[in-house]
Formats: structure tokens, C-alpha cells, sequence
């Protein structure tokens, strides 16, 4: 798999009021840099309802999928993320 980088790599916001996007994206690579496990959130829009969430341990990347409104956040800002594509 080869990963298309589409943007500058953030810290995840860490609240839902500031959640992002990531332009609308609809693939986010994510890497915990921490020494310990975060919980990363995705809400309907910012402050909207939760989709869903799940723990990032330490030191792990995650390549997730969502549909373009969907805003995403963290628990730290040592989780960073950046919108991605895949190409052959």
C-alpha cells in the first residue's frame, strides 16, 4: 500500500467544539506520538453527535476511513494527523 500525502500533518484537536475534518477527508493518517494510549473520537460535525471512538496506543499509526463531514479529535495533542489517499 502506498499512502498519497494530501495536507501538512496537525495535532488532533482535543475537544469536539474544535474537532476537524481535515478538509473533508475521507481517509486520516494518524500517529500517536505519546508514550501512552490515547482515545481518538469521530462526531457527526463539530459538536455534533458521536460516530464513534476507539484507543491508539502508544507509538501507533492508524490509516482511518470517514465520510467527509465527519470531524475527528483527540484526547492529547501528541496524537497528530494528516488527510491521506492510496494510489497503486
Amino acid at each position: 500500500m502506498t499512502t498519497k500525502i494530501l495536507a501538512g500533518e496537525i495535532n488532533l484537536p482535543i475537544s469536539t467544539g474544535t474537532a476537524t475534518s481535515f478538509s473533508s477527508a475521507t481517509v486520516v493518517r494518524l500517529v500517536n506520538t505519546d508514550t501512552s494510549a490515547h482515545i481518538i473520537t469521530i462526531v457527526e460535525t463539530q459538536n455534533g453527535v458521536g460516530v464513534g471512538s476507539m484507543t491508539m496506543p502508544a507509538g501507533t499509526v492508524e490509516q482511518i476511513v470517514k465520510t467527509p463531514s465527519h470531524c475527528v479529535y483527540a484526547d492529547s495533542i501528541t496524537v497528530r494527523g494528516t488527510k491521506v489517499g492510496f494510489t497503486n
